[in-house]
């Protein structure tokens, strides 16, 4: 609708311009109607172009006829007057055919090569993504990423998005005692990070306006980097999984770090309590496997030996059961 009253000022407007500037006759209202109808009909046609090509014709005819002026200047240089006149009497002609030259040069072959350009700059910078890793709040309260870092099996790029950053600073400013020891510990652990000169650390300001949520922000930033989400929150690690963004999780690489334990293995353990079922002793090892020693409630407070006889794996983690072999000096 208001392409269309535009359309009828344009054909209105034009005649009455004319009438009044140029000629108070059917004359002057002819070549406003003219000039109203090339104005509609160059808007249509500018309708279905998009900027960019608008722009770059553009600047390609300018070029083009900035090359021509160049091309006479040369001609002149020759000092053959003869062929400067010949030269200059079709110089219309030749600005024209300058000027949709250079339209033509980079409306036909600079935007699509560019744009080609651009395609393999984004996969790059995809495949450059996929080293970075943003850092969830859980992540780096456990403080255990920092241990990763520091024996170099994590590389890429550490991003803690400004949101993460603002979360640990409202836990630390808590007035729950616990919590803010949580939020305190969290913003140690990122300056230790930082300290860290194997791998970078940066922190970005991009929010996620769309997600309210922090968990959701996350996932979404990772998947707009191209790049993998580092959490121990298992919930956080199943949203990614869904969103089909990477995910590694720090309580997963410890379970796959456990020690392997075969039946009939021999072991060291030192017994801290009882255990439930008599004569049982219980100790850990350094992983925190909770390991059941039979015949070791009297030797609680000692290290022992003791053989492997079964293996428990439970959803809360493993559990290996023992027999008594002797005490460990």
């Amino acid at each position: 609708m208001i392409n269309w009253l535009f359309r009828i000022f344009v054909l209105v407007a034009c005649p009455l311009l004319t009438y009044f500037q140029i000629s108070k006759d059917q004359n002057g209202i002819l070549i406003g109607l003219g000039v109203g109808i090339a104005l509609i009909i160059v808007a249509l046609a500018v309708e279905s172009v998009s900027l960019l090509t608008i722009v770059s014709g553009v600047l390609g005819a300018s070029a083009g006829i900035i090359l021509s002026k160049l091309v006479d200047y040369a001609v002149f240089q020759m000092g053959n007057d003869d062929f400067y006149v010949a030269w200059a009497k079709y110089s219309v002609l030749r600005y024209f055919a300058f000027a949709v030259f250079g339209m033509f040069v980079t409306v036909k072959k600079l935007l699509p090569e560019l744009d080609t350009l651009d395609r393999d700059v984004l996969a790059i910078a995809k495949r450059r993504g996929a080293e970075m890793k943003v850092v969830d709040t859980s992540a780096i309260i456990d403080g255990r990423i920092v241990d990763i870092c520091e024996t170099r099996f994590l590389s890429g790029q550490l991003i803690v998005p400004r949101f993460i950053l603002n979360e640990l600073q409202g836990l630390a400013d808590s007035e729950d005692k616990m919590v803010r020891a949580r939020g305190r510990r969290g913003l140690d652990m990122l300056a230790r990070l930082q300290e860290n000169p194997e791998v970078p650390v940066k922190i970005i300001d991009k929010d996620v306006p769309e997600e309210d949520e922090v968990d959701g922000k996350v996932v979404r930033l990772a998947k707009q980097l191209g790049g993998k989400v580092f959490t121990t929150d298992f919930n956080l690690n199943k949203v990614a999984a869904v969103e089909g963004v990477p995910c590694l999780n720090v309580n997963d690489l410890t379970t796959a770090l456990k020690p392997v334990v075969l039946p009939g293995e021999q072991m060291v353990v030192f017994l801290m309590k009882e255990g439930k079922e008599r004569s049982q002793g219980v100790g850990y090892l350094d992983d925190g496997t909770m390991v059941v020693v039979e015949d070791g409630k009297e030797h609680v407070g000692k290290r022992v030996e003791a053989q492997v006889t079964s293996i428990l794996q439970t959803s809360a983690g493993r559990m290996l059961f023992t027999k008594f072999k002797g005490e460990k000096a």
